[in-house]
């Protein structure tokens, strides 16, 4: 007797890049990104961009607040589902919670891998334990090589998590941490003083993502 497979699907967000879609399969739910619904324009880069994640994903197998990597093909990437409120929903303001994001942190870098887009608050969770968890790798350093840029880039993922605790705990931050915030890198001054203003402009043009919202809009 053959057995039967029942899928329900959820659109989260479909754009430029693709889809992504909340899945559950024989009530098991995960998250499914579809690379082959992408622009014809835009599809190499979203399937380099979906190879990287998976490298990211599969190198930070086993640590709790990051997705387990359970499939990439070439067009379909599935990550498992975690339970939460991206940060902009769930406002931390629970000074462990930042405590727990330093030590998810230091293990990202530990492994050899640098976030590189933790300005988004949708790529923050506060999953239901309260506790922190991170999402959308796509961007992610992965080379594995732990030279100078790597830990310019690294400073920069802790910088940006220090943002957001100035944002909702802004009386916990210490004078080191202070000083982490007054001082971004090189690189970065760089980038705001060039490169930021174009890049909002095309991702609010083509991509539909307005600042720190990561929403996107749903293309038809």
């Amino acid at each position: 007797m053959e057995s039967t497979t029942t899928e329900t699907v959820t659109l989260l967000k479909a754009d430029e890049l693709g889809r992504i879609e909340c899945v559950e399969r024989d009530g098991v739910t995960f998250i499914r990104r579809d690379i082959g619904a992408a622009r014809w324009w835009a599809r190499s880069f979203a399937r380099r961009a979906a190879a990287r994640e998976a490298r990211a994903l599969s190198r930070l197998d086993g640590i709790d607040g990051v997705p387990r990597l359970l499939a990439w093909d070439g067009r379909h990437l599935e990550r498992s589902y975690m339970a939460g409120k991206p940060m902009q929903a769930g406002q931390p303001r629970d000074p462990a919670y930042y405590r727990d994001a330093l030590r998810l942190l230091a293990v990202l870098h530990r492994r050899g891998i640098v976030h590189n887009d933790l300005a988004k608050e949708p790529n923050w969770l506060v999953r239901e334990d309260g506790s922190p968890g991170l999402v959308d790798f796509q961007i992610a350093w992965t080379r594995g090589k732990r030279g100078r840029l790597f830990r310019l880039l690294a400073r920069e993922d802790l910088r940006h998590l220090l943002k957001h605790k100035r944002t909702y705990v802004p009386e916990r931050l210490s004078l080191r941490q202070r000083d982490i915030l007054a001082q971004p890198a090189p690189h970065s001054r760089l980038w705001r003083a060039t490169g930021k203003r174009l890049y909002k402009l095309i991702a609010r043009k083509v991509f539909g993502y307005w600042d720190n919202e990561g929403q996107g809009r749903i293309r038809r």
